[in-house]
């Protein structure tokens, strides 16, 4: 569903992304660990081009990435992206917010598209928020309504750059639950995070990144208990000695 081979991205001489080459199968849930400035949400953020790549090639569902105009238009409508700040427009109401781009862009009807949004909301548990303004709202409960936005366009793949780095610690478990029931339930995702239970609890792989390479690419269960670079055991040593 996601493939990227022999992927290169500079910020002028730094070398964030170095030959990084990643299959992600539909319906696997990987996450995406390292140390800050490893090239995690840079990697992220590639995939539907919201950073262009110096080298290589980034194929969704076999076709290979556009690099402008509608046909990358059309790519993003297929892949969802959930950021650290929420990205809500904060003049429209909850509701507004997720069904905007499912008419402009999926062209549906209003009817078709409050019918299905209101489904997620009351998926992500905030059906009864609907007619709020996002700033009325609390930060988890944001990012619940910028996943139910992303859910709204029916993506192949959703993208997650550490979508709980900006809540306040009692509001992230909010977030990771709805993420928890989206992984059960089959869809196709790629979680940049630090959320060390949810890589157990979900994901069906971790992708250990350092440097800007791949490091380490194997079962959840492994990468805990018996990783195999000295970066990775000492990345681990840090985040689970607290």
């Amino acid at each position: 569903m996601i493939s990227l081979h022999g992927v290169d991205k500079h910020f002028g001489d730094l070398h964030v992304l170095k030959d990084i080459n990643l299959d992600v199968p539909a319906g696997q849930v990987v996450v995406v660990l390292g140390p800050s400035g490893s090239g995690k949400s840079t990697l992220c953020r590639t995939i539907n081009r919201l950073e262009p790549i110096d080298n290589g090639e980034i194929r969704i569902d076999g076709e290979p990435l556009p690099s402008e105009g509608k046909g990358l238009a059309a790519l993003r409508a297929e892949v969802g992206m959930v950021f650290q700040s929420f990205n809500l427009f904060a003049h429209k109401t909850i509701i507004d917010n997720v069904t905007l781009a499912p008419m402009k862009v999926r062209k549906k009807s209003k009817d078709a598209a409050r019918s299905r949004a209101m489904e997620l909301l009351e998926r992500v548990g905030i059906a009864a928020q609907k007619d709020k303004y996002p700033a009325q709202l609390s930060g988890g409960q944001q990012q619940r309504v910028a996943i139910a936005r992303s859910l709204a366009m029916d993506p192949k793949v959703m993208l997650f750059d550490e979508p709980t780095s900006a809540l306040d610690p009692e509001m992230v478990n909010e977030v990771l639950d709805v993420m928890v029931s989206l992984a059960k339930e089959g869809m196709t995702m790629l979680v940049v995070t630090h959320e060390m239970g949810f890589a157990r609890k979900a994901a069906d792989r971790v992708i250990f990144m350092a440097d800007g390479a791949v490091v380490e690419d194997t079962d959840p269960e492994s990468f805990f208990t018996r990783p195999e670079s000295e970066r990775a055991r000492d990345f681990l040593g840090k985040i689970l000695g607290h």
